[in-house]
């Protein structure tokens, strides 16, 4: 096989050998996909600042996140149907991300449950909620995930309504699921990934099944989860979840300063600046974009996380550089989950490891509460992703 350089090499693997309704589910973004785009444009625009005769032999790529000791300052995302890019995707993910010393997100939507993970890996990890219609459901998934010894709870709250997912529908990905011939075809030339999913541990949604009344296969779960969004949720239900959570709580999908601060006073822990990979509004400004604005605004008040279009080591300085504490990695992962499984997303954490690294000592920086402005060509920063001075006090403060 040809060597694996970058993420881009996992992500040509992945579409080969993943059937394309499942590759094109994570590989795509909502309505035209401007927002999907400019997560990525938008990231390339900011250049890193080259500094040479610097002493950087000894160089610490550890850091904290939520008061968790982190290897890297990155998390692996929450991945609806994670367990559909590969059999038993979630516990492989999870049993990579406890090797690599960082955090494993699981999302409410996976295909193991979160009890499959936990006896699996034996190791804490986060867990994913939405605040849905059915909020008795939501009070007994956070007990679980308190029994299952979840070390944190990441609240997505850009998911009120579902933005239109184009490729998803002309693949069948709708509910009730279409069956096409061209699908059946596709998966009957993906042998590999048959049989993982053939001998996976859960073929439904692990976390739903047994636990909705009356509902136990996956069209009828996909059914109801689909009816369970919730337009009315607002932050007193923050407030709510905050009361029935004694950990950790991470509230995902802050793009706006407005909706930051008001984050700061809900009782969060953290907030994810994050446009849900472009799959919502499409339009919207890129992740890296608004960073810097938010950061600025509330970096003081709250941990800042960010979310969407890290596909490399240096993507994820760029990120640390403009005022993020720590970055979620979601498609990075799961093209190497669906390319080989959980060698890949080993390989996946491994790349960017090293692009880290070697981007940390080309810009004279040993530690990463050194990566601040300073160590951006600010000629090249894009206005609307200027860096403010107040990001460059809090990453001096934590020295």
């Amino acid at each position: 096989m040809t060597p694996i350089t970058c993420i881009e090499d996992l992500r040509q693997l992945a579409e080969k050998r993943v059937p394309r309704a499942f590759f094109q589910y994570v590989d795509s973004g909502s309505y035209a996909e401007e927002t999907f785009r400019a997560n990525r444009a938008d990231m390339e625009r900011v250049k890193l600042r080259q500094r040479v005769l610097v002493n950087v032999d000894k160089r610490d790529l550890s850091t904290t996140i939520v008061g968790q000791k982190a290897s890297l300052p990155i998390a692996l995302a929450p991945i609806g149907l994670c367990g559909m890019q590969h059999g038993n995707g979630e516990i492989l993910a999870a049993e990579a991300a406890n090797k690599a010393g960082i955090p494993f997100c699981m999302s409410t939507m996976s295909i193991c449950s979160m009890e499959q993970v936990a006896e699996a890996t034996k190791r804490p990890f986060w867990f994913q909620v939405y605040v849905i219609r059915d909020r008795g459901f939501i009070a007994d998934l956070i007990a679980r995930a308190k029994a299952a010894n979840c070390s944190a709870l990441v609240l997505t709250v850009d998911l009120q309504v579902l933005g239109q997912r184009h490729r998803d529908i002309k693949n069948g990905m709708t509910v009730p699921p279409k069956i096409k011939l061209s699908n059946v075809l596709d998966i009957m030339s993906k042998p590999r990934w048959a049989m993982s999913i053939m001998n996976a541990k859960s073929k439904t949604f692990g976390n739903l099944a047994g636990h909705v009344k009356g509902m136990e296969g996956v069209n009828s779960l996909a059914q109801w989860t689909n009816s369970q969004f919730d337009p009315t949720l607002s932050w007193e239900d923050v407030a709510w979840i905050r009361s029935l959570w004694p950990g950790k709580l991470i509230v995902k999908g802050i793009l706006d300063v407005e909706d930051a601060k008001l984050a700061t006073k809900c009782g969060a822990d953290a907030i994810v600046v994050s446009n849900h990979g472009g799959r919502q509004l499409d339009g919207a400004p890129s992740s890296i974009a608004m960073l810097p604005k938010i950061a600025d605004a509330v970096g003081n008040d709250i941990e800042v996380m960010f979310d969407g279009g890290i596909r490399s080591g240096q993507d994820l300085f760029r990120a640390l550089a403009l005022g993020a504490k720590s970055c979620l990695i979601g498609r990075a992962y799961i093209y190497g989950l669906g390319a080989l499984g959980k060698e890949g997303v080993k390989t996946a954490i491994e790349v960017i490891r090293k692009e880290l690294d070697i981007t940390m000592a080309l810009t004279g920086v040993t530690k990463i509460a050194d990566i601040n402005r300073s160590t951006l060509a600010t000629e090249t920063i894009p206005e609307e992703t200027h860096v403010l001075e107040l990001a460059e006090t809090r990453k001096a403060a934590a020295r």
